[in-house]
């Protein structure tokens, strides 16, 4: 009788641990996932892609432009994973501490292209941004946008920078300077590639080349502070899957090799 009540107190205490762990594992988990705001349309067909694969982990995306996103972060506010359109963002993060050991990676990149108004006959090339005809020019905000720093970069190889200044209207992200040319409350802008290709509104004058400006790419990495850090890190890992990058390629988002 001894013997068979310590065989059946073995098996409970056996059976235990795996309940208990796979109570665990289908908890249900929400991560925030902050991203520029260039990066809103491929993520919501990624997020419903991820759904699909883990029913149990909802993604919830505070998208903005990538500075004040990073200052969130820097300010504590309850992020698990940074996806940022520029480097200095990620790696002002990674200098302080904010970022978990070894997520930081480069995801995508992008190209930087001068738009116009789709009626509009006025500019064709940068050149064109000098006339009087044209009185402004939407750029991103450089200290915080990266779409704005590769523009000011771009007119500086251009030596065009001092002559536009005073025509420069600046937007808080690149949604909304692509806004600005879209109602032709400016004159031309510079955007990303993957925001002027879906645009009905506006069309593509000009492209920067590569060496006019800092390399233009999206970092990803998981926040040390998430509460989350298996499944943060299970998501960014999946922003390399197959069914991730015929995502971003649908967009026209080139997906860097890891």
């Amino acid at each position: 009788m001894k013997r068979l009540l310590v065989a059946l107190l073995f098996i409970m205490s056996a059976s235990a641990v795996p309940l208990h762990a796979q109570s665990n594992q289908d908890a249900p988990v929400e991560l925030t996932v902050s991203a520029a705001i260039s990066l809103k349309d491929p993520l919501d067909g990624i997020k419903a892609a991820y759904a699909r694969q883990q029913p149990n982990v909802t993604v919830t995306f505070n998208f903005g432009g990538s500075g004040a996103l990073q200052q969130q972060i820097e300010n504590g506010a309850p992020v698990d994973v940074f996806l940022s359109a520029g480097a200095k963002q990620m790696d002002a993060l990674d200098k302080k501490g904010l970022l978990l050991e070894g997520t930081k990676r480069n995801l995508l990149t992008n190209r930087l292209v001068l738009i116009v108004p789709l009626a509009s006959e006025d500019v064709k090339g940068f050149a064109d941004l000098t006339k009087d005809s044209v009185k402004h020019i939407a750029v991103g905000e450089p200290k915080s946008v990266p779409a704005g720093q590769y523009a000011q970069e771009t007119l500086v190889a251009l030596d065009l920078l001092e002559k536009l200044k005073p025509k420069l209207v600046y937007g808080n992200d690149v949604r909304q300077v692509l806004t600005f040319v879209e109602t032709g409350d400016a004159d031309a802008g510079f955007v990303y590639y993957t925001d002027a290709h879906f645009s009905k509104k506006v069309k593509i004058v000009a492209a920067a080349p590569d060496s006019f400006h800092s390399p233009i790419v999206y970092p990803v990495a998981v926040v040390k502070s998430t509460h989350h850090p298996e499944q943060a890190t299970a998501f960014l890992k999946f922003l390399s899957s197959p069914e991730a990058r015929s995502v971003f390629e649908e967009y026209k988002f080139p997906v860097l090799g890891n």
